[in-house]
């Protein structure tokens, strides 16, 4: 069921926008002073995930089990949330062998907004409705929404629009009491803190978001079965890099030399997966 509209009245600044008091004299640094700063401030963002690994777990279910249920897991952002979502979702095809359609990414502003600002897209409240109206999100499917802030308009619609659906949604934020974390069903809050430079949640801000997602794609995909051992059996082969892995890959869970594990990589039209089958076979 939806739940209540969040408030239009605008929201105090998250604890990323604060001043952090350890960084105020960034500017006088020489150049490797600044770096360690930055390297001081990004060393404490593992600790933080780390904190939120309980409503990471949950995230997790509701995805391996929106997947499972032949459902669509959908990142949503604007801006570095918006570009992270896109990266993560690029990911998974190659990686794991998953149809792009299963695990996709809308970003405020469209594609041009990958590689350039698109000014004043994240505030358009109702484009992200739009977005997952033309790709048919329905109910069965699950909504990931990517905020630093917590109240990004244009991430605020999306999740009020899945909600409407009757979608489960999950909110990834590094901002407590945010419009965000009192309207998704799964709130993920990762309490990064103050920026190095204020306001730049691109950073640690940024960073989380990255370490949160690969977390979730990546365990999502090893429950799915798309993985043996430590190893990709599942990833797409359209390269010869990729190949030669896959072929190390076949070598290393079948105990099969190069030109067998090859052989059985032809013969099963590029599938690790098939291929190791194949090998198993033949002891």
């Amino acid at each position: 069921m939806p739940g209540p509209r969040t408030s239009e009245k605008p929201a105090a600044p998250g604890i990323t926008e604060e001043v952090n008091p350890r960084t105020r004299d960034i500017d006088q640094l020489p150049l490797g002073a600044i770096l360690e700063r930055i390297l001081d401030e990004d060393a404490g963002v593992p600790e933080a995930v780390r904190a939120a690994l309980p409503s990471i777990e949950r995230a997790g279910e509701i995805l391996l089990d929106t997947l499972r249920s032949d459902g669509r897991w959908f990142n949503l952002g604007a801006g570095t949330s918006g570009r992270i979502g896109v990266l993560d979702a690029a990911e998974i095809p190659p990686s794991y062998g998953l149809s792009p359609e299963r695990v996709q990414a809308i970003m405020a502003g469209g594609p041009d907004a990958l590689s350039a600002a698109v000014e004043g897209a994240e505030d358009d409240r109702e484009a992200s409705a739009r977005e997952l109206l033309a790709r048919g999100f329905c109910r069965r499917d699950a909504l990931v929404a990517l905020s630093a802030s917590g109240q990004t308009p244009f991430v605020l619609g999306g999740v009020e629009h899945a909600r409407s659906m009757g979608s489960r949604t999950i909110g990834l934020t590094c901002t407590p009491a945010s419009p965000l974390v009192r309207l998704v069903d799964c709130p993920i809050v990762v309490l990064v803190g103050p920026e190095a430079i204020a306001g730049s949640t691109r950073m640690k801000g940024g960073l989380a978001q990255k370490i949160v997602l690969q977390m979730l794609s990546t365990s999502v995909m090893v429950r799915m079965g798309r993985v043996r051992g430590n190893l990709m059996i599942e990833l797409g082969t359209l390269s010869s890099k990729l190949r030669d892995r896959a072929i190390r890959i076949l070598m290393e869970l079948s105990g099969q030399e190069r030109s067998p594990a090859g052989r059985a990589l032809d013969e099963a039209q590029g599938s690790v997966s098939r291929a190791l089958e194949l090998l198993e076979r033949l002891g």
